[in-house]
């Protein structure tokens, strides 16, 4: 099953309304025409109006940690120096396909969201950064029609999972590499050019642009979340997701078992969450709700907003075995903690889906998982220990099943894939 599905109540603005899907039949692209007839690109409020209004609603970033935008935005424009506004469209999880889908069909909703970060920062310039070509192509056709604005400019990135944390952003818009650096200084603090940056999600930015737009539609717009839904049932490892790919816009608090039901995953017994950054949930994970605080208190995260559903016959700690696998391929090799902690994870919990564990795998394991969270430049090491320690919280008896008696569909596949074929989805 695949496609873009709206569950919010009827009448009510969102994302994924039929702009896009017009668009789509013209060759890509957002029309600008029909985006100014919805309100686009309506005249600058007054910054603090627009700002408090985002307060009030609380809208989160979109980006991974659902920071409050309203205390990202006050304190890139308090900073010292004259601000600059970056919009993050480098979807580093592999099950996440929103942002690309927002660059591509949204171009002028991300681009009408940059001046309004712009107009509340006092920010004289800004960056579209992205890694897809048929985004970049969408945004630059969108900087030629739009009707105002400040300059723009585009900077593409190879797409690594470390290359859209905030850090990377800065240095690869600098002319660097799209490595994390140590922290501080934020962004905020000194970013590109060593000005004051704002790097926002391109999501986060779209819905400060449709609240503009429309203003009485606040609280929806702000609570709305883009999920990205794939599945892997009766999928071997490393063949990929199977015929899953949903793009849904749904209202915060929705259960992820109404979820599943929508992309054809009733089901499933299980669900890695996040992307790979919320870590696998058994028992009781169809009643979780959509929520960042909700999540975090179950142990888990809502992440990018990424759910990758696991059915009966999946086995969870093949699953967890390929993600922390792809974790350490993916490390950017700079924090000896990453490249040690993570890839001693991976090859623990590999050696665990081979049936090659001893009786104190589990231990060394869960005090890995324990130690290793903040401990890198970026998030990396944190979601290949949540992977493995939410593995052994919900999964303790598949874990000591496999070093007991071994699990015959893992040991015919071998070495777990680092390539994250299993959780990568194309955007629809």
């Amino acid at each position: 099953m695949t496609g873009v599905f709206s569950l919010l109540p009827e009448g009510r603005p969102g994302l994924l309304e039929p702009p896009a899907a017009a668009a789509r039949l013209s060759g890509g692209g957002e029309d600008v025409s029909r985006y100014l007839a919805a309100g686009g690109y309506a005249a600058l409020p007054v910054p603090g109006r627009l700002l408090d209004r985002i307060a009030a609603v609380g809208l989160r970033g979109r980006g991974g940690s659902g920071f409050p935008a309203a205390v990202k935005l006050r304190a890139v424009r308090d900073a010292p120096g004259v601000p600059v506004v970056v919009a993050n469209g480098e979807e580093g999880e592999p099950g996440s396909v929103k942002d690309r889908w927002l660059l591509r069909h949204r171009p002028h909703t991300v681009l009408d969201g940059i001046r309004l970060a712009a107009a509340m920062t006092g920010a004289e310039r800004g960056w579209v950064y992205l890694s897809d070509a048929p985004a970049e192509r969408a945004v630059r056709r969108a900087l030629a029609e739009r009707p105002a604005g400040p300059p723009i400019e585009v900077v593409r990135t190879e797409h690594t999972y470390v290359a859209g944390e905030e850090t990377a952003v800065v240095r690869r818009v600098d002319g660097g590499p799209a490595l994390p650096r140590a922290k501080p200084p934020r962004p905020f603090e000194s970013g590109v050019g060593g000005a004051p940056t704002l790097v926002a999600n391109v999501e986060t930015l779209a819905r400060i642009a449709l609240m503009h737009a429309r203003p009485e539609a606040a609280d929806t717009v702000a609570g709305a979340h883009l999920v990205t839904l794939s599945g892997t049932s009766g999928t071997r490892a490393g063949e990929g997701p199977g015929d899953t790919a949903v793009l849904a816009e749904v209202p915060a608090g929705t259960r992820l078992g109404a979820l599943a039901d929508l992309c054809g995953h009733g089901t499933a017994g299980s669900v890695l969450l996040g992307g790979l950054f919320g870590g696998l949930h058994g028992t009781g994970w169809a009643d979780l709700p959509l929520d960042h605080d909700r999540l975090s208190a179950a142990g888990g995260a809502l992440g990018c907003g990424a759910l990758h559903f696991l059915h009966p016959e999946d086995c969870p700690v093949a699953v967890a075995a390929e993600a922390a696998a792809y974790l350490a391929a993916q490390s950017a090799r700079q924090c000896g903690v990453c490249v040690s902690g993570t890839g001693a994870l991976a090859e623990t919990l590999g050696a665990v889906a081979l049936g090659e564990a001893d009786t104190e795998t589990s231990g060394r394991l869960r005090r890995w998982s324990q130690g290793l969270p903040g401990r890198g430049a970026c998030g990396l090491p944190d979601a290949a220990a949540r992977v493995v320690g939410s593995l052994l919280t919900h999964f303790p008896d598949r874990v000591e099943g496999h070093r007991v008696s071994g699990c015959p569909a893992c040991a015919d596949v071998g070495a777990p894939p680092d390539d994250g074929r299993r959780f990568t989805v194309p955007v629809p």
